[in-house]
């Protein structure tokens, strides 16, 4: 394992600090620096961004589920497709926020919405290192190393995905 860790650990930690550092980029560019997707229709996205979280966080549990029962193909399958759908998800919110203006929260729910944003935001960016070196550890079969990072990894990431729906539910009637 110690050769492919020089290999994975760098590659994980590497992504793990340019997909934040993209992201944040993007929340600072100016609206006339945004991408032109023509006539491209990108209103649903957030909303297709909350079923991508949703589903991530059912197959989350059930990925729970399954390991608590003893089936390890099930539950290796439920997390790689947690994964999966968080991959897109990170891919298409990229595309969205690259192209389109900045919706703002105008509702009178704020006490309640921005620190489910504010954590939401905050916990999502070791949700990518940790659920990387999770993925990575139980598939090459450390499996005490890899109950050491999920210890830390699976309720960040349920929680990220559960208030990544929430975030939508507060701000779909605010975006364009």
């Amino acid at each position: 394992m110690k050769g492919q860790d020089q290999i994975w650990k760098p590659v994980i930690i590497a992504l793990s600090v340019i997909v934040p550092l993209a992201v944040a980029v993007l929340f600072m560019l100016p609206e006339d620096m945004k991408l032109n997707m023509g006539s491209a229709d990108l209103r649903s996205l957030p909303f297709f961004h909350a079923a991508l979280n949703g589903s991530t966080g059912i197959l989350l549990l059930l990925g729970l589920f399954f390991i608590t029962k003893k089936q390890v193909k099930w539950h290796r399958l439920s997390m790689m497709a947690a994964f999966g759908l968080s991959s897109v998800f990170l891919i298409s919110y990229v595309i969205y926020h690259s192209s389109t203006p900045q919706s703002t929260y105008e509702g009178e729910w704020g006490i309640i919405y921005y620190p489910i944003l504010i954590s939401h935001i905050v916990l999502s960016i070791p949700v990518l290192p940790l659920a990387m070196f999770a993925i990575y550890r139980g598939l090459t079969n450390e499996v005490m190393r890899h109950k050491k990072v999920v210890r830390w990894a699976y309720p960040i990431w349920l929680y990220v995905a559960f208030t990544g729906v929430l975030v939508y539910v507060f701000m779909a009637p605010y975006y364009a």
